[in-house]
């Protein structure tokens, strides 16, 4: 009997805790909506100001500020705490704009490939993409979450180049259903980062199709690299897709300018490492794209997500020798 009890005593606080969860999410996109509404009645550039001098002020007092402070300390040893902290201030103010340049992505995006005159938005590389766009081959470009990422898939469109975009929704799932609704009417294909994603990615490449990928961001149980000098795991699903479709893979990345601006880059392609046998190498493979974003990063540091929990190792640990035959 008393096990009964206690079973459904713990049925019922996993209910419990579970629609108490779905209240938090709702109130949490409600608020979230009533800010988008607000900022919908400014002009854009006025609207993205004010959510960058808001943020500034009430970045530092969430839990996700020591986090990024620890991150920073341990990045740049050799900076005072007010360098950390302007830092950490410029991330912010970032990641508001990033939020509110949602409302306003149309409006935002004024790149013409045959204007004459400098819009809001201008493209470093565009031969690279108007390259990949006329090629019937399969192609894989990778970012960060640097300055608005977001607006590289808007580009790429421009210039006629289709792409599938592999990104991870938000945990609260009413927030979820409005940036993919934003998204999707905007950057064309989504493919939401969940079990079966990298089979879902095989298949576009199998087809000649291009997907774009994230590849900052942690991955549990994934290979060991290094970011910043210090150990991490991350995702080696595009090092294993190049290896067996054999595609070219491209760097590219949005910088935040001043005036509300952006530069749009897309670098040359990269020389993957191989192997003895002649293979692309999947460990050396996510090595070099994690060194590639830290270089992105250490130009301008205040535009990357400090906060993310990047080097927080979790999951069975690869040595570098069981990497190499797993990813073999």
């Amino acid at each position: 009997m008393s096990k009964l009890f206690k079973k459904a005593r713990r049925n019922l606080g996993f209910r419990y805790g579970r629609r108490l969860r779905q209240l938090e999410h709702w109130l949490v996109a409600r608020i979230a909506m009533m800010i988008i509404s607000l900022l919908r009645l400014l002009p854009a550039d006025k609207a993205l100001n004010f959510a960058d001098r808001v943020a500034r002020r009430i970045g530092p007092l969430v839990g996700r500020h020591r986090v990024a402070i620890n991150n920073l300390r341990l990045a740049y040893p050799e900076k005072s705490d007010a360098e950390i902290e302007s830092i950490a201030s410029d991330m912010w103010g970032n990641m508001a704009r990033l939020a509110a340049e949602y409302i306003f992505l149309d409006a935002l995006f004024d790149y013409d490939p045959k204007a004459t005159k400098p819009g809001r938005v201008e493209v470093s590389g565009a031969d690279h993409f108007e390259q990949i766009a006329n090629e019937d081959k399969p192609h894989i470009l990778f970012t960060g979450h640097l300055g608005n990422f977001e607006l590289l898939p808007v580009a790429a469109a421009t210039f006629g180049m289709k792409i599938t975009a592999l990104f991870r929704p938000p945990n609260n799932p009413y927030l979820a259903d409005y940036i993919l609704s934003t998204r999707r009417s905007t950057m064309g294909a989504l493919l939401p980062s969940a079990t079966g994603a990298s089979f879902a990615l095989a298949a576009i490449l199998e087809k000649g199709g291009n997907i774009g990928v994230l590849v900052d961001q942690k991955f549990s149980s994934g290979l060991e690299t290094n970011f910043f000098g210090r150990r991490c795991q991350s995702n080696p699903v595009l090092g294993i897709l190049a290896r067996h479709y054999d595609c070219d893979v491209y760097p590219a990345r949005c910088v935040r300018l001043p005036g509300n601006r952006f530069r749009l880059e897309i670098e040359d392609r990269l020389t993957l490492p191989r192997n003895e046998s002649g293979s692309i190498d999947v460990p050396a493979t996510t090595q070099l794209l994690a060194d590639v974003v830290e270089r992105w990063v250490r130009e301008d540091p205040g535009q990357w997500m400090w906060f993310h929990k990047r080097w927080e190792i979790s999951g069975r640990r690869r040595s570098r020798r069981g990497q190499a035959k797993s990813a073999g």
